[in-house]
């Protein structure tokens, strides 16, 4: 990877989810390590898996890999870094103070606002104080999906007008005297994240249409928060002298036409191509080839036949997903798994029986209307929850109604409050619930965001009561009755949407885990892009296809109730016409 010929002191891995990234910070952090670097390998993706990728277990501090000298890493868990940040806070008061006022101190940093400045003020320390990553040459950061990274990279800006402009000395995070200290580390950390010198933003995306659109985004919002030192890594990258295989052309094709169609500020970039691998990403040895360039290829005995069975395409879920006549479907996952495919195609199916649907999404880097350009269907409604849209309207209502009876003097407290960027999070909760809400009349389909956003979100819903009804005059319905609606299992299906991969799998089976210990039961797994039914000779795709079979087998055995096989498939899954294909 050119990457590593000159690389720079801070290196961040960004891009839609699922192109690999994680990969690729690791391997990068390995290579370097092997030269005799120390180095730092840092996740602030609330759904993480380097434990998994390294093979160690890595907590909110440094710690070392033992199978490789010279690199650490390590976690930014929202949960402990709010824990502490909050114990920083308060702790200084305990003794000074009485109970009940350090209970209220306490409860001001219980929201769900203090758990993204918690994070936000871990990253800024590791990106904008040289001291705390002092003993390492290099600070690799393998960053969160698209959305929520953007969002990361905003916030320094953000918080650091806001801390200026706030006259109050309060705000939605509790007191501002613990912040406003901070505010010569958030200025340093814009300083650091625009210095082509000290700091790389590696864009990775995959030679897909949608993958490099998106990445094409990034670049431009990057540029715009004055962040111009990106270097494009595109991974995947496939090609075949097979041409009795058909799949594998196929598959070459569709590289190649997603390079071809690259736009103009993108491909001017420096850029990096990484091969499509022959076996999953997972330990030190598949790291170090996948730096280097090797490939090796594996091909494990294939199970028995009766997986083959399995129901494949979305067809078979359909009869009993329109059932009701009206509801929610939710289709969650890792990103990069194909959750706006399904949930697109799930939403076709439920118009062309004849029933009202909305399709829509609360990820902010997912490709809704695009998935379904060509729609005629005129029950098939298609949107998107906007952030700024939702925003603007959510400070107006608040404005109009806990504003109204104020003075002058309140009203500037209230709207000064509503500048924190904490409101936007707000706000496009309370959308997710609107929309959530509009299932007692029609099907709701929702491509959900990657999964730990997902999570967060759900989880929140009764942290949000208390944030929304400090504001606001009074609780929506739509937000009261959120969890119970997704508790109904009549009232709300989930589809768990994975690859048949080792980290999608896992991940799906975590996120599982948490919607039972939230009482929401999955009702089925799609397991998307499988090259198991399909007949392939290339090399690497008979590689791929035996190392998947371990992982259906996974899904099947241990963990979903319900399973179905998505083929991979050979023309892109846009538009109405392709996404039916997935229905048969």
């Amino acid at each position: 990877m050119k990457i590593l010929d000159h690389p720079t002191r801070i290196l961040f891995f960004t891009g839609k989810g699922g192109v690999g990234k994680t990969s690729l910070a690791c391997a990068t952090a390995v290579s370097l390590a092997d030269q005799g670097k120390k180095v730092l390998l840092v996740s602030t993706d609330p759904a993480s898996n380097l434990d998994e990728v390294l093979g160690v277990k890595l907590g909110n501090h440094p710690t070392p890999v033992l199978s490789v000298p010279n690199l650490s890493g390590m976690n930014l868990d929202p949960q402990a870094s709010a824990a502490e940040y909050r114990e920083r806070m308060v702790g200084p008061y305990r003794k000074l103070l009485p109970a009940a006022a350090i209970k209220s101190m306490e409860e001001q940093f219980s929201g769900s606002c203090t758990l993204e400045i918690a994070a936000f003020d871990e990253f800024s320390r590791l990106l904008g104080d040289t001291k705390a990553t002092a003993e390492f040459d290099h600070v690799i950061f393998d960053t969160a999906p698209t959305g929520h990274t953007l969002r990361l990279l905003s916030l320094p800006s953000a918080w650091s007008s806001f801390l200026t402009a706030n006259s109050t000395g309060t705000s939605c995070l509790g007191p501002l005297a613990g912040l406003q200290a901070q505010q010569e580390l958030y200025q340093q950390t814009v300083k650091s994240l625009g210095d082509g010198k000290l700091t790389t933003l590696v864009m990775v995306t995959r030679p897909e249409i949608t993958a490099i659109r998106e990445a094409a985004r990034t670049s431009v919002e990057l540029a715009g928060l004055g962040i111009h030192n990106q270097h494009l890594i595109i991974n995947g990258f496939f090609t075949t002298i097979h041409a009795d295989d058909v799949i594998a052309v196929a598959m070459q094709a569709r590289v190649a036409t997603s390079i071809a169609t690259m736009p103009p500020a993108l491909a001017s970039l420096p850029r990096s191509t990484v091969p499509l691998t022959a076996i999953g990403i997972q330990g030190i040895a598949s790291l170090r080839a996948m730096a280097s360039g090797t490939e090796f290829v594996s091909v494990e005995k294939i199970p028995d036949a009766p997986l083959l069975r399995l129901p494949l395409g979305l067809g078979s879920l359909m009869d009993d997903l329109a059932a009701p006549g009206h509801g929610v479907i939710l289709a969650m996952g890792k990103g990069g798994v194909g959750k706006t495919t399904v949930a697109a195609a799930v939403a076709i199916g439920l118009a062309e029986r004849g029933h009202r649907v909305h399709l829509s999404t609360t990820d902010p880097a997912a490709h809704i209307a695009a998935a379904v350009i060509g729609n005629s269907m005129p029950n098939l409604q298609v949107s998107r929850i906007d952030p700024q849209q939702e925003t603007a309207k959510y400070t107006a209502e608040v404005m109009s109604t806990a504003g109204a009876a104020l003075d002058a003097a309140g009203k500037a407290l209230l709207a000064e409050d509503l500048r924190s960027p904490c409101t936007e999070e707000i706000a496009v909760f309370r959308a997710f619930a609107q929309v959530v809400a509009e299932g007692q009349n029609q099907f709701v389909v929702l491509d959900t965001a990657p999964t730990g956003h997902t999570i967060l979100l759900l989880d929140a819903a009764l942290a949000y009561h208390k944030e929304v009804a400090r504001q606001a005059s009074q609780m929506p319905e739509s937000v009261s009755n959120l969890l119970p609606r997704l508790r109904n299992p009549e009232f709300t299906r989930v589809l768990i949407v994975t690859l048949p991969e080792a980290t999608p799998v896992h991940e799906a089976a975590q996120l599982q885990h948490d919607l039972r210990r939230a009482e929401i039961e999955p009702y089925a797994w799609v397991i998307n892009q499988s090259l198991a039914p399909l007949t392939v000779s290339d090399p690497v795709l008979k590689s791929r296809q035996s190392h998947e079979w371990k992982f259906i087998h996974e899904v099947v055995d241990q963990q979903a109730r319900r399973t179905v096989l998505i083929r991979w498939q050979s023309d892109p899954p846009t538009g109405v016409a392709a996404l039916e294909k997935l229905l048969s």
